[in-house]
């Protein structure tokens, strides 16, 4: 009862077969990596990024690039922490607590490796102090789509199947539209955007998984020691 009265986060992250997101975040950790090795040291575009456009020029004009800043901003300090902000108040009116520990430690940890990844790789656009690989815009949109999607299966009770489609195409949609914004503004290189949006879905499963055992840990020493249940 105790387990089931949880996030269902279980229910993605934990066991099954048919619906862990491991596998998916190894294959996106691979891409990562890969895309990191083959760009390191870089400070052009590759062969992969001309076939879009080319990210250094001004590609994207009135009325699309209001549309595309107003997306950038979601990355920026200021708009990331307010969302950051408001989906953990809803989490904690909706008395999900373990819910809102994922919000932020999904996110930050996300941010935080697309941050380290970037010295390590050393990829630059428009100058050597403009580190570009992976986009850490595209990284954090996608981890909150991906954390939020996780929630919202939880709170819709959906199938193994039915969730797992959920979660990735919430984090496919996010990171498709903060990769374009990144891309036409000329901030990043398409595998950029690429490599944030694997970023993301290799750590948001990993750090799902991680809140749900140290609950569970919790909630299992309080039952033992004969306390009520916080959750």
């Amino acid at each position: 009862m105790l387990r089931k009265r949880g996030l269902a986060l279980d229910r993605l992250a934990g066991s099954s077969p048919h619906a862990r997101l491991g596998p998916v975040a190894v294959l996106a950790a691979l891409v990562v990596v890969a895309l990191g090795g083959l760009y390191a040291g870089h400070s052009e575009p590759g062969t992969v990024d001309r076939w879009f456009v080319d990210p250094t020029a001004d590609s994207v004009r009135p009325p699309w690039r209001s549309v595309a800043l107003a997306i950038d901003f979601l990355g920026e300090p200021a708009g990331a922490a307010t969302l950051i902000v408001a989906v953990v108040a809803g989490c904690l009116l909706l008395r999900r607590p373990r819910a809102a520990v994922l919000v932020v430690a999904g996110t930050c940890l996300t941010v935080g490796t697309a941050t380290l990844l970037k010295s390590l790789v050393g990829r630059t656009i428009h100058g050597a102090g403009n580190l570009s690989y992976p986009s850490g815009h595209t990284a954090f949109l996608t981890a909150l789509a991906l954390v939020v999607a996780l929630l919202a299966c939880g709170r819709l009770g959906l199938g193994r199947t039915a969730g797992t489609s959920l979660v990735l195409a919430a984090g496919l949609v996010a990171g498709a539209a903060m990769g374009w914004a990144q891309v036409a503004l000329g901030a990043h290189y398409p595998t950029d955007a690429l490599g944030g949006w694997c970023t993301a879905l290799a750590v948001v499963p990993v750090t799902a998984w991680m809140v749900d055992r140290v609950a569970d840990r919790r909630v299992d020493r309080t039952t033992n020691t004969g306390q009520p249940d916080p959750h």
